[in-house]
C-alpha cells in the first residue's frame, strides 16, 4: 500500500483533503516522499531522506536541533509530515517534549511516563469536541448509549484526526482500529484548534495519559457497516470498561489494539 492507494473521500481525511492530495499526486508520480513534503512549504520544518538520521541519534532530538524530519518512503511518515502541516504547533511542542526527556533522561530501553504518552498522542490521538452525555458514555465504554442510543448527537459531535499511525492503518479500514480521544472544550474553533492544543500538551496532563479508546470504525457515518443493529455487539472489539491494575501498563506503543 502507497499513496497512491488513499482514498481522499474517506471521512477521517475531510480536513486533509485539500492538502494531502496534490501532494500524494506528485508522490505518486514518481517525486521523492520528502522532496514533495519539502517543496509544498507548508510545514515549520523540513523533511529529508532517512539516511541522513545519523546513527546513533535519537529520531526526535535530530528534529529538534536540525529543524529536518528524516522521511521515508510510505503512508506513515507521508501522515506524519501532513500533521506537521496541520498542527505545526502541536508538534512542534510534542518534539519539544519529546527532545527534552531524551536530553534529561536518555533513550534507553522504556521511555518514560510523558514520552510514552506524547508517543500514543503522536501517533494515535483522535481530537474530539461532544456533548457531555455522548463524551461520558464513550469513556464509560458504553457502547451502545454512546453510539446508538444518542446517535442523532453525533451531530454536535466534532472531530479532528491527528495520529499518523492510526490514520496509516485506516487506508485499509478493519473494525478493530482503535484511537485514543483526547478532549477539546467547546469554545475552541478550527481557527485556534492548533494554538490550544500545544498548550494543554503539559508534562503534567500528558504523564496521567488521559486518553479513552474507540474503535474509530463505530463513529457514526464514518463507515457504512456501522448502520446495522448489530456491528456493536462484537464484544472483541466493543469491550466493557474494566478496572486495571495499577501496576499494568496502559499503552503499547508498538501496536495498539482494541479498546479494553
Amino acid at each position: 500500500m502507497g499513496v497512491a492507494d488513499i482514498d481522499w473521500s474517506a471521512p477521517w481525511l475531510a480536513d486533509w483533503r485539500a492538502v494531502g492530495e496534490p501532494i500524494a499526486q506528485c508522490v505518486a508520480a514518481g517525486v521523492s516522499q520528502h522532496q514533495a513534503l519539502t517543496e509544498a512549504s507548508l510545514a515549520p520544518v523540513g523533511f529529508v531522506p532517512q539516511a541522513d538520521l545519523p546513527e546513533g541519534q535519537a529520531y526526535e532530538d535530530f528534529i529538534y536541533a536540525k529543524g529536518q524530519v528524516p522521511t521515508r518512503e510510505g503512508l506513515h511518515d507521508f501522515f506524519n509530515a501532513l500533521c506537521w502541516m496541520h498542527f505545526p504547533l502541536a508538534k512542534k511542542r510534542l518534539n519539544q517534549l519529546q527532545a527534552a526527556e531524551i536530553a534529561r533522561a536518555g533513550v534507553g530501553q522504556v521511555r518514560g511516563p510523558v514520552r510514552d504518552a506524547a508517543t500514543v498522542f503522536d501517533e494515535n490521538a483522535l481530537l474530539m469536541q461532544a456533548p457531555d452525555a455522548v463524551w461520558e458514555a464513550l469513556t464509560a465504554h458504553r457502547w451502545q448509549e454512546a453510539l446508538v442510543d444518542r446517535r442523532a448527537q453525533w451531530a454536535h459531535v466534532r472531530l479532528w484526526t491527528f495520529g499518523h499511525a492510526a490514520l496509516e492503518k485506516l487506508v485499509q479500514p478493519y473494525k478493530s482500529i482503535t484511537v485514543h480521544l483526547w478532549r477539546v472544550p467547546p469554545a475552541v474553533d478550527d481557527a485556534g484548534l492548533d494554538a490550544w492544543l500545544a498548550q494543554d500538551l503539559s508534562t503534567d496532563k500528558l504523564a496521567t495519559k488521559p486518553f479513552s479508546p474507540l474503535p474509530v470504525l463505530g463513529v457514526p457515518g464514518w463507515w457504512a457497516p456501522n448502520g446495522a443493529p448489530d456491528y456493536y455487539d462484537d464484544l472483541e472489539v466493543f469491550r466493557p470498561r474494566r478496572a486495571r491494575a495499577r501496576a499494568e501498563k496502559p499503552y503499547v506503543i508498538q501496536e495498539i489494539g482494541p479498546s479494553d
